[in-house]
């Protein structure tokens, strides 16, 4: 290893995803083996991502971390495992331009900066974590030059986050709990990638962006030690979903991706009122937005829109395509109106080119807006200004990049701090 004091970094964007048939419970509290399977939607990382820089030097004294512009402790044993497993694993490194030369023996001995930042609120209820440990575990990959498949790195991000691993691929994915004891068949697999079933249009209701009261480590736990219902969703109701789902995202079976979603996120929540205590990851709002979902599929005879709900009251709508996104965000926009002085642009944000589409472009449109005929008067009136804190609007989209522009990196190039 040359003593020159260089920095050798990359960056790189991690999407996050969304749980279809919900991981809900752990076997295995420390390696992060689940009770069941699960499939997820990777989300269009151009709206909800996580940007990681990592970078190594002789110079650097000791693991670093900044996160959000913070600095925050290294030493808890997710961290921990996710940056043993990885150095384990690094290989040979070479940049003559810039005097770089690593062995494989050297990772084990150089620190390492890293620093991340969400373009979402963290810790509530959106996967920030998910997309958090699978960009910190992508990116040392590519730093180290690690020759294992995302497959692979998957069971690594796992042990940071259980739904990490999924955060590896875009499109459809699933995670297979595996049956080994070490884990080492826990991986996330690709179903299908984001061009498969692109009429898709995902709709965000961030109905808070405040940290949860309960954490879903602690709520899976006790629900694992508490909940009847949890062993016999396990065991009996989940791996015919798995196989359901499957068939309905590989056919593109709305009707049955639909029904298998909307009745998996339901039970994942009766799941959390059947643990001792009960925890509550919903409020009136989420219950409010099922309401309307659910009437409005009843009216139109075949479902349009699909619900899901991780850790948190946030509504995740998937609308068959663009046409019926365009009528969910006007009775969305009716029922949950901005407050008056709130700029529609940072109401509705990712793909808002859809608000032209749905003609809420304009001063005052939103007052303009009629109510869904086939649920008038039937889920409340238009008084709940400010239930919603805003709207995202997106789709399913592609895996883990390296960014080569040195201007979206985290890290100065030459100090190897934040910028």
């Amino acid at each position: 290893m040359a003593a020159e004091k260089w920095v050798h970094t990359v960056t790189a964007q991690t999407p996050t995803n969304i749980a279809v048939i919900k991981y809900w419970g752990k076997r295995d509290e420390v390696r992060i083996l689940p009770v069941n399977d699960s499939i997820s939607v990777t989300l269009d990382p151009d709206h909800l991502c996580t940007v990681t820089t990592v970078a190594v030097s002789p110079s650097f004294d000791r693991d670093r971390m900044w996160l959000n512009g913070k600095e925050i402790s290294l030493s808890g044993s997710r961290y921990q495992n996710c940056l043993r497993e990885i150095r384990s694993r690094g290989g040979d490194v070479e940049d003559k331009e810039k005097g770089v030369k690593i062995e494989k023996k050297d990772w084990e001995r150089l620190n390492l900066h890293i620093a991340s930042h969400n373009n979402f609120p963290t810790a509530a209820g959106l996967a920030s974590s998910a997309a958090g440990f699978a960009c910190l575990v992508f990116s040392l990959a590519k730093l180290m030059n690690v020759e294992e498949d995302l497959s692979q790195l998957s069971a690594i991000a796992r042990q940071g986050s259980g739904s990490a691993c999924r955060s590896l691929f875009g499109g459809f994915v699933k995670w297979k709990m595996g049956s080994k004891e070490d884990g080492s068949d826990s991986v996330a697999v690709q179903l299908s990638d984001e061009k498969h079933w692109d009429d898709l249009v995902i709709i965000i209701a961030v109905v808070s962006s405040r940290q949860k009261e309960t954490s879903s480590t602690s709520g899976m736990r006790e629900s694992v030690e508490t909940s009847l219902l949890l062993q016999h969703r396990a065991k009996e109701v989940v791996p015919k979903r798995i196989v359901q789902m499957e068939e309905a995202i590989k056919t593109r079976d709305f009707a049955s991706f639909t029904q298998l979603s909307c009745t998996d996120s339901n039970q994942f929540h009766a799941v959390c009122l059947d643990t001792s205590p009960p925890i509550f990851y919903m409020n009136d709002t989420s219950h409010r937005i099922i309401s309307l979902v659910e009437k409005w599929n009843r009216s139109e005879g075949t479902p349009q829109v699909a619900y899901t709900f991780d850790a948190g009251p946030n509504a995740v709508l998937i609308a068959r395509n663009r046409k019926v996104a365009v009528q969910l965000l006007q009775g969305l926009l009716y029922y949950f109106p901005p407050k008056s002085d709130t700029d529609m642009k940072s109401y509705v944000v990712g793909d808002n080119s859809i608000l032209k589409e749905a003609g809420l472009d304009g001063a005052n449109s939103v007052e303009n807006l009629q109510p869904p005929p086939e649920i008038k008067d039937k889920i409340g009136s238009q008084d709940q200004k400010g239930e919603v804190s805003y709207f995202i609007c997106t789709r399913p989209g592609r895996g883990p990049v390296v960014l080569p522009d040195q201007t979206q990196a985290l890290l100065d190039p030459v100090t190897g701090l934040p910028k």
